[in-house]
């Protein structure tokens, strides 16, 4: 079908080439009697022009679409801020500060595509589990130790119900993720045990992992004689593995260590970054057998209390220990406020189980409008405003005043509901 007259690229470059001239020129000379000679308004009347002759050569309506819109950014009144929402963490560059967490999602190459174009700074494989990589060793070696036999007797479990069934997949998983995308590609491991298992960090090196996940599951507490000697595992663990790779190393902890800083100030030399924390299950106790259950559910949007302490626990103690918040990041909001609490980066998974991956974007998107609001160019601009650790006795005068605090007004408090701005979500 014929396009209309006004409908052609071309003819409606003309157009918006008129009325940008008119625009930048003609309101001027009105008000001020005088021609506008600045160099800024010469320089953006001669990149329109040039964007104007583009136009006129491209056939395609979408094209021109496209360009008029950029001619529109380009002749705002407003200036235009360049943000750059790049960061590092413990050696890797990330371009955006929202990292995808181990999850069977990752598996998938559509949803690693779908990620990367929503703007994710990298990506973290689904877990490699012990048992597992105990597995392989057994295949390829022959020799298993009787403690390692122990471990295979109830790998069959862990193959049959994972998103990922062998250590060998997951080597194919780990090099066609490291060649076909842009962002870097984190492998990971999940185990509890010391042993030769965790020389299997420098085979997903080999298969081009740009950096090392080792998420630390600990043995049943009544193993151990001493709190220290769960702190002083994960660092065994955390040396055994820095020592078969190159690339960086990142510990995934839980939360019930005496004290995460302690623990990070010990690590410095052992790994490059901590991510708090490691998700658990949910316990139950069902009534109709008083038996104990768990299962996954995914985590709650906005309850960061306790993430957020630690993180400015750890950053407020070892400034030098890269940090990333994990665990109820769903919302522009909670990405912002683990970056000011602390973090380099924000790993995310439930909101993208819940949203799809497009949720990346709205988070961004909302970081862009709170830096351009606040006149913050970069990341590092934004850190600096990170507030500091309530002091030892600021945090008791905050406990007395909560627990003394009055029920009616503890009931208004919970009653009230505050209206969230959408300025940053």
């Amino acid at each position: 079908m014929r396009q209309s007259l006004n409908q052609r690229p071309e003819i409606r470059a003309i157009m918006c080439e008129n009325r940008l001239r008119s625009h930048a020129f003609g309101r001027e000379e009105h008000a001020l009697g005088v021609p506008i000679t600045s160099i800024l308004t010469k320089l953006r009347f001669f990149v329109l022009r040039y964007l104007i002759c583009i136009t006129r050569s491209v056939s395609s309506l979408g094209h021109g679409v496209a360009i008029s819109l950029l001619l529109a950014c380009l002749t705002s009144r407003s200036p235009i801020m360049s943000l750059d929402l790049s960061t590092n963490f413990g050696g890797l560059v990330l371009r955006s500060p929202i990292m995808v967490a181990a999850c069977p999602l990752t598996a998938n190459v559509q949803n690693r595509i779908a990620m990367e174009s929503a703007g994710v700074g990298a990506m973290v494989l689904p877990s490699l589990f012990e048992e597992q990589v105990v597995a392989w060793k057994a295949k390829h070696s022959g020799v298993v130790t009787p403690r390692e036999q122990r471990v295979l007797d109830h790998a069959e479990g862990v193959t049959r119900n994972s998103a990922i069934p062998d250590a060998q997949t997951y080597l194919a998983m780990v090099n066609c993720a490291s060649v076909q995308s842009s962002v870097p590609i984190i492998a990971s491991l999940n185990g509890q045990t010391d042993g030769d298992w965790l020389d299997f960090a420098g085979e997903l090196q080999e298969a081009g992992a740009d950096a090392i996940e080792f998420s630390v599951h600990h043995r049943p507490l009544n193993q151990y004689d001493d709190p220290r000697e769960i702190e002083t595992e994960v660092a065994d663990f955390a040396r055994r593995i820095d020592a078969s790779i190159t690339v960086p190393l990142f510990l995934k902890l839980h939360r019930e260590y005496t004290s995460v800083s302690h623990l990070a100030r010990r690590l410095v030399s052992g790994c490059q970054g901590l991510v708090l924390f490691a998700r658990d299950p949910e316990i139950d106790i069902s009534l109709d057998d008083c038996s104990v259950q768990t299962s996954w559910q995914l985590s709650q949007s906005g309850f960061l209390s306790p993430m957020i302490r630690a993180l400015m626990s750890v950053y407020g103690s070892c400034p030098s220990m890269p940090l990333v918040g994990s665990g109820g990041i769903g919302s522009s909001q909670d990405l912002i406020k683990v970056l000011l609490g602390g973090a380099d980066a924000a790993m995310v998974c439930s909101a993208v189980y819940r949203e799809g991956p497009d949720v990346i974007r709205k988070m961004l998107d909302g970081l862009t409008r709170f830096m351009e609001h606040n006149r913050i160019r970069t990341l590092n601009e934004l850190q600096a405003k990170r507030p500091l650790e309530f002091s030892g006795e600021q945090d008791r005068m905050n406990m007395i005043n909560g627990l003394q605090t009055r029920p009616e007004v503890i009931r208004a408090r919970a009653t009230h509901t505050h209206p969230m701005t959408p300025t940053w979500g």
